[in-house]
């Protein structure tokens, strides 16, 4: 158990255990919460890389030559229960995730081109400016595993 400290003036004290944390992810990920879709309109346009054929044609010529400057989708999800560890200066965590890429036809037919499992490593660090709350998350480990479709 930790002690807390006492408020001499107004403040703001957010104390977070690996027990709370680990079970909101297990109630997200038990109602299915974790999952978001991508499209390419949803993509700002001076992003570097586009959701579209065309822009994937580095890490794939022939989705290029097959599905001539097509739309793509994302639909990303997880396949375990994140989990998380509490440190005094951030929350690390661990996520087990797959991203599967769709061409999106003329008709709105949505054609799976290749399925990406990522388990990732990430910390998280709160941050208070100008009476603002925030955080920076960091990317600090990624372990893909492509399956072509």
């Amino acid at each position: 158990p930790k002690t807390l400290p006492v408020a001499h003036e107004p403040m703001l004290l957010l104390a977070v255990t690996e027990f709370v944390a680990n079970s909101a992810t297990s109630t997200y990920f038990t109602a299915g919460a974790l999952h978001r879709n991508i499209s390419s309109d949803m993509i700002p346009r001076n992003f570097p890389l586009q959701l579209r054929t065309k822009s994937m044609e580095v890490f794939s010529p022939q989705l290029q030559e097959r599905y001539p400057d097509q739309p793509m989708e994302l639909h990303l999800w997880a396949r375990q229960q994140p989990l998380l560890s509490c440190h005094p200066d951030a929350l690390h965590g661990t996520l087990f995730s797959s991203a599967e890429a769709f061409v999106v036809l003329p008709n709105a037919t949505r054609v799976p081109v290749f399925l990406l499992n990522i388990d990732a490593n990430v910390t998280g660090k709160p941050t208070i400016t100008r009476n603002r709350l925030g955080g920076t998350v960091r990317l600090t480990g990624l372990v893909p595993n492509p399956e072509l479709g």
